[in-house]
Formats: C-alpha cells, sequence, structure tokens
C-alpha cells in the first residue's frame, strides 16, 4: 500500500476519533475527500477492523428520506492502534482487587482516588466551567469537545485512553462523572461511554450561569 493512502486512512480513523462517529458524506466534506474515495478508505478501514458500521439510531439527524446513512465509529482494535495510558499491570492489579474481598466493590476506593487526582490538578479558587473541564481532558488525552443541546451542554470525550480497564470496572466512570458534577456545581448525566461500547462519552450538562460552550 502507498505510505499516501496510508497517511489517508489515518486522517480518516483520527478524524473518527476525535470527533466522534460520522456518516461517509461527513468525513469527505469535513477532509475534502471525494465521496468514491472515502468510501473505499471507509471499506478497507472496517475491513481491516480499525472502524464499524453502524446503523444510525433512530431520530439521529442523518436519517432522511431513502435508505439511512451508515455510522462509522471506532473500533476497540482501533482505539488499541492510538495512545493508551492504560497496561496490563493495572488491569491485573484491578482484578486482583477484585478477586481478594471476592466482589468488584474493591475497585470503588481506587476509583474515587483516581478522581480526586484528577480534581487537584484541574482544581482553581474560581468555579470550573465546561470550557476548562473540555481542555484539562482534552489534554489528558480525552479529546474532548461540547456543544449546546436543548437545555444545557452535551460533553463529549471521543476518546477514552482507558477503555479496556474502564469496560470491566465502570466504578471507574461512575466516579469520574461525579467529578465532574462536583467542578461543575451542577448535577450531570452521563449518557453514553466509550467502554460499554457506544462511539464517544458524552455527559449532559444543564445549563447554568457558570456553564459555557466551546
Amino acid at each position: 500500500m502507498k505510505n499516501e493512502e496510508l497517511r489517508t486512512r489515518e486522517v480518516i480513523a483520527r478524524a473518527i476519533l476525535e470527533n466522534g462517529p460520522a456518516t461517509a458524506a461527513e468525513l469527505a466534506d469535513r477532509l475534502g475527500i471525494t465521496p468514491a474515495g472515502i468510501r473505499r478508505h471507509l471499506d478497507s478501514l472496517v475491513n481491516e477492523g480499525t472502524l464499524q458500521a453502524r446503523e444510525p439510531k433512530i431520530g439521529s439527524s442523518t436519517i432522511g428520506r431513502g435508505r439511512p446513512a451508515k455510522v462509522f465509529v471506532m473500533s476497540d482494535f482501533g482505539r488499541s492502534q492510538f495512545e493508551h495510558s492504560y497496561d496490563d499491570l493495572a488491569i491485573s492489579a484491578l482484578r486482583f482487587m477484585a478477586a481478594a474481598s471476592g466482589t468488584s466493590g474493591s475497585v470503588a476506593p481506587f476509583a474515587r482516588h483516581r478522581a480526586q487526582e484528577m480534581e487537584k490538578k484541574i482544581a482553581s479558587d474560581a468555579q470550573v466551567s465546561v470550557n476548562d473541564l473540555v481542555e484539562f481532558l482534552s489534554a489528558e488525552g480525552y479529546a474532548a469537545s461540547s456543544h449546546e443541546m436543548g437545555a444545557g451542554i452535551e460533553l463529549c470525550q471521543h476518546h477514552c485512553p482507558i477503555a479496556h480497564v474502564a469496560s470491566e470496572f465502570p466504578e471507574i466512570c461512575e466516579a469520574e462523572t461525579e467529578l465532574f458534577s462536583k467542578l461543575l456545581g451542577t448535577h450531570v448525566q452521563r449518557l453514553a461511554t466509550v467502554a460499554h461500547g457506544d462511539g464517544v462519552c458524552t455527559t449532559f450538562v444543564p445549563l447554568t450561569l457558570t456553564t459555557t460552550v466551546k
């Protein structure tokens, strides 16, 4: 395969990694690639296991007249090709903690400790805004973004460096969600997670005087 084709496929894969699920038409428009070209690269990425093609959810804006356009999402294998901050030792250690007590509840203290460490990195005297949280999460490798949605803001994490760990130990995601609520000073609702097989982690944040969108 030519180096140019490899680079193009990496650009396409990273676009989905950083911006979330997308249709072929959306990717072609965003990256300036012809529809025929984007479909050829997408087919190759799906065949090699980097991406997965899924039917759009009911009510999605991608659904119009005619046959709904498929949505392309990053697979677990695809994410493993990019940078991850977890390793086998961490997973083994958490499994040992859970097995030692006979319940996964023993992982909860670790999950809270991790959230506290994250809080130390971002906490300041001023109220933390959604913008602040987006910048922090992006710096931590989560490729975060936010946009207004109805009466609130949807905080998206397009990449999860610890997806494989969190998929086995959901306490980590739960502690992270509690941290978001504490930092933003309002109740938040986790709508989807990469660890549970969704294309992107999404958290709904109700609009307040202190929340701002980026």
